[in-house]
């Protein structure tokens, strides 16, 4: 293609050929599964710390965020103790070492989880106390919460993939492909905040149950 003095020009308009579309799809797909993976991550995150709010029921993971000061570094009560719960109402940490009774009973009180653990010079104690209704509503509230946050991420990982999907629009993407590609991943959005409601409810119930 030559200019009105000859010279010649780029041609800019190349035909919108299979390998481009297959192309398309392909990143298309890749869309598509990084936003579930990272949604995916964002329930793992939210069941986790729902465990870590107390219900009515002794469970090992309350203590899952407890770290414990084991030769100079912070390490993960279940890695030096032994976790159990011997009754509805009560938790028993064997430590793997004895000399490290003190540094569970810090850890335990570090963590601020309302609990007072007590010790028999062999294994540490916790004896959890009944549930005021005022409490079991406070629980109620920060497992809500910890759904919405949840809810939050999950909807960031939409507005990345959609960024995503209007960056190949620019590239080339046909309007309604774009728009079936976001529609897509809206109901992945809808999916997983659906998933985080479940969550939230079953957390509920637990802890309202007595």
């Amino acid at each position: 293609m030559c200019d009105s003095h000859g010279a010649d020009v780029p041609y800019n308009f190349a035909p919108f050929t299979q390998t481009h579309i297959k192309a398309m799809d392909e990143e298309l797909e890749l869309i598509y599964e990084d936003a579930k993976e990272q949604m995916g991550k964002a329930l793992e995150h939210l069941a986790a710390e729902l465990l870590r709010i107390r219900a009515g029921k002794a469970v090992p993971t309350m203590l899952d965020g407890v770290m414990v000061e084991y030769y100079g570094s912070m390490s993960p009560l279940k890695n030096v103790a032994t976790i159990t719960a011997p009754d509805a109402r009560s938790l028993a940490i064997q430590p793997f070492e004895k000399g490290l009774i003190q540094e569970i009973e810090k850890g335990i009180m570090r963590a601020n989880l309302g609990f007072t653990p007590q010790n028999d010079g062999k294994m540490v104690r916790i004896a959890l106390p009944p549930l005021t209704e005022e409490r079991r509503r406070d629980l109620t509230k920060q497992a809500r919460n910890a759904g919405e946050h949840g809810k939050v991420s999950i909807r960031n990982v939409r507005k990345d993939a959609n960024e995503q999907i209007r960056t190949l629009k620019k590239d080339g993407l046909p309007e309604d492909s774009a728009k079936a590609a976001e529609d897509r991943v809206q109901k992945f959005t809808d999916d997983y905040a659906a998933r985080v409601d479940v969550q939230v409810a079953e957390k509920e119930k637990d802890i309202m149950t007595i």
